[in-house]
């Protein structure tokens, strides 16, 4: 490219391509990952809801789903919104929430919210592993939501 911009061989339009060509490949700046996660329940939840939910639980060994869901807004979307809420919480697109996503689980709807303790990460996966493969489904976590 240097060679191409130093060249007399083009004119200075044929080098304003070059270099705009040039510079649209360069990386854009990513989105930090608070940003992220804003992105990911943009048009399912509210972010004052989330926020409020969090704070509900905040203090270890105070995290109960039920709660959770109907705060943060989950538990009255549509079946579909419910959907995309467990597809952003199954951080590793395996189709299911596992314990270590469940662990994280605050941490998926907000930057910097504590971990779940294990006995909450241990209610959490009972109450929603009906089907008792240590892991919750699309179809369970819908359940478990409604509940």
């Amino acid at each position: 490219m240097w060679y191409l911009l130093h060249s007399s061989s083009i004119n200075v339009r044929q080098k304003l391509c070059i270099l705009s060509l040039c510079t649209s490949l360069l990386p854009r700046r990513r989105p930090k990952s608070k940003d992220l996660l804003k992105m990911a329940f943009a048009g399912i939840l509210n972010e004052a809801d989330i926020a409020a939910a969090i704070k509900d639980c905040a203090a270890a060994d105070s995290f109960n789903y039920k709660t959770f869901f109907a705060k943060c807004g989950l538990s009255g979307k549509s079946a579909d919104d419910v959907k995309k809420a467990f597809f952003v919480i199954d951080q590793d697109k395996s189709g299911f929430i596992e314990e270590d996503e469940l662990k994280l689980f605050l941490q998926t709807f907000q930057a910097g919210a504590r971990a779940l303790t294990d006995g909450e990460t241990k209610a959490f996966l009972n109450a929603g592993d009906s089907d008792g493969d240590g892991k919750i489904g699309v179809d369970e976590f819908a359940l478990l939501v409604k509940a």
